[in-house]
């Protein structure tokens, strides 16, 4: 455990901070974290981050929880596993997630945590982790789909420290840079997410200058507690003492032939408090797509549902972590036991917010989201220019149908993660050999409800030069379910149209594959689930949409809906045909996630051209 160095030895002092005042602090840490973001942003060099923001950035009190951030994470967790002193001008650097106890997921992370010093004393942290777009290993970008160990993903960085009292390890840094395949580009990105952590000290110094640390740090302690008093009113509204609730969705594939992988979650309410449940889960996976989840981090999933919902302004933070206890049985999908494979563990982290989605759902169902884009799937594409031998490789994130919801439908093509941003056609046109042909909506891929679920895209990428392409993705076998009565989204598809007319069907999870010049890929993603009875959908916006080329004239079908190519509506054939649907489908249920999933398997190679997987089977 780690030592911290304080040469003040009066301790802060607990004051009481007027409402004006705590006002001001909640909105400056607010503040604070977004400059670090540009401040990251404006110096880092690898496309997903500078384009695609792919990082996470925390402000914490002395103690390390987490009062503003993107994406908590437990810094208590990083400095137990952490042997030596902390002292002023250190800056940590770790990139193994079973070195911190999951507080990042996998080695293309880099965490960096700088203790936040005021007269000798800590009066917080400043944390940021970045995906570094390579870490060495087997594969360009790190990732490979058949990785069944953590050795095989690249350099895995222990904690140490980075800085010792301001001093750069120069020779560890080396190291560490000469496991990896451009890098500059890391250099740039972990020096761009240093300097945002030491953004936010500064942030943090000026506000203990101005309002002194007693205050600050006391105003920190009100957040908190506002937040746990808050979590401890929405429990005993939303959840009877005694009651279970238990929701339960599934991972289509662990890129080694074995899946779906069934994920269980389970809420109880016991007096002031509820208990997570992972057990039931399946048992972790022999490929890379265990999601190694730190227990602080089921809390935050938690606590966003809970506290944003019932107050979307307020800045939320880990105050409410007693509240919450959590089970996640060892050896499992959610705590895979040391070297298992971890690098493929975006699909776990996105599903778990469809299984809080529906689990929390079941309470109130019209507050109830349909399922959507739960993952963040990678398209990878690297080689050797053949005019200068010059190296290229991106990593970039791919976006899918936002699920429909009680208040409207999910938008068409967006990220899993609300800041994400799209790279640029232009960009990927300008810095890779290969040509966008195609970044559109596909119709029909949302499912069919009074709010319809967001379409998937066609993103068709023209590959110019020779190299190999990875695809991480996953709902290509389940189905994004629909909710109240609402469809289903379509699932997920890739292939690529070879230049000499060849067509491939390429799995969800697979990297190394070939690509020659004038080799084209599709990369579709699923849509997102449907909200409510489609058949009281307006026809006339139904009719629109067809025009628009978000519905097609056949798919206008599933709402009761007649109409030609142009969208125009036949008010009376309409009407008969809902009558007619009405009077044939069964009783909508809450959830509808497709068929069976023995149907599923049995027609899965018939509709998806590719094999079946097998069971899981425990390590």
């Amino acid at each position: 455990m780690a030592q911290i160095i304080e040469t003040a030895t009066a301790p802060l002092t607990p004051v009481d901070v007027d409402p004006i005042t705590i006002d001001i602090i909640e909105n400056a840490l607010r503040n604070a974290r977004y400059e670090m973001d540009e401040v990251l942003f404006r110096t880092a060099l690898s496309p997903g981050i500078r384009e695609q923001h792919d990082e996470f950035p925390l402000i914490g009190d002395p103690s390390g929880r987490m009062v503003v951030g993107q994406f908590g994470l437990s810094i208590p967790a990083l400095l137990d596993g952490f042997e030596g002193t902390i002292e002023e001008g250190d800056v940590l650097l770790t990139s193994d997630p079973y070195s911190c106890d999951g507080a990042i997921s996998h080695a293309n992370d880099w965490l960096v945590v700088m203790p936040i010093y005021v007269a000798g004393r800590v009066v917080g942290w400043a944390s940021m982790f970045g995906h570094m777009s390579d870490v060495g290993g087997k594969t360009p970008c790190s990732m490979p789909t058949d990785a069944r160990t953590i050795f095989e993903e690249g350099v895995v960085i222990p904690p140490f420290k980075l800085y010792s009292r301001g001093v750069l390890n120069e020779d560890a840094l080396r190291i560490i840079l000469n496991q990896v395949r451009q890098p500059d580009w890391n250099r740039a990105d972990l020096n761009g997410i240093i300097a945002a952590c030491r953004t936010a000290s500064r942030r943090i110094q000026e506000l203990c200058a101005r309002f002194g640390a007693d205050t600050y740090t006391s105003a920190l302690d009100a957040l908190l507690r506002r937040n746990y008093d808050a979590m401890k009113t929405l429990l005993s509204m939303l959840f009877e003492d005694g009651e279970t609730l238990t929701f339960a969705d599934y991972i289509c594939d662990d890129g080694v032939g074995y899946g779906p992988y069934k994920l269980v979650l389970s809420l109880t309410r016991t007096g002031d408090k509820v208990l997570l449940d992972f057990s039931g889960s399946d048992p972790q996976a022999q490929g890379p797509i265990n999601y190694y989840i730190n227990e602080n981090l089921a809390r935050m999933f938690f606590g966003i549902y809970l506290i944003t919902v019932a107050d979307p302004q307020i800045l939320w933070n880990d105050g409410f972590y007693p509240l919450v206890d959590v089970h996640i049985p060892e050896k499992s999908f959610w705590k895979p036991e040391y070297p298992a494979a971890l690098n493929a563990r975006n699909h776990g982290i996105g599903r778990i917010f469809d299984l809080f989605g529906g689990l929390l759902g079941q309470k109130t169902p019209d507050l109830l989201n349909a399922a959507g884009f739960s993952s963040s799937p990678h398209f990878m594409y690297s080689g050797n220019r053949s005019d200068t031998g010059e190296w290229f490789q991106l990593y970039s994130i791919g976006f899918g149908g936002i699920p429909g919801r009680p208040i409207g439908d999910g938008p068409d093509g967006h990220s899993l993660w609300p800041s994400f941003t799209n790279i640029p056609c232009e960009f990927l046109e300008s810095y890779y050999p290969m040509r966008i042909e195609r970044w559109e909506t596909v119709a029909d891929t949302g499912g069919a409800g009074l709010h319809r679920g967001g379409n998937g895209v066609d993103v068709a990428y023209r590959f110019l030069e020779p190299g190999t392409i990875a695809i991480h993705d996953d709902r290509w076998l389940t189905y994004p379910w629909g909710v109240n009565a609402g469809e289903p989204g379509a699932r997920g598809r890739k292939w690529i149209e070879r230049a000499d007319g060849r067509v491939e069907t390429l799995p969800s999870k697979i990297h190394d594959v070939p690509v020659r010049p004038g080799d084209l890929l599709h990369f579709v993603t699923w849509g997102g689930g449907g909200w409510g009875d489609p058949l009281e959908r307006d026809p006339a916006l139904v009719g629109l949409e067809v025009r628009r080329g978000l519905v097609t004239a056949e798919g206008a079908a599933t709402y009761g809906v007649v109409c030609d190519q142009d969208g125009a509506v036949d008010t009376g054939a309409t009407a008969e045909l809902r009558e007619r649907l009405r009077a044939t489908r069964p009783e909508p249920s809450v959830f509808n996630m497709g068929p069976p999933m023995e149907e599923i398997l049995a027609r899965c190679e018939e509709e998806t051209g590719l094999p079946a997987p097998k069971p899981p089977v425990r390590v």
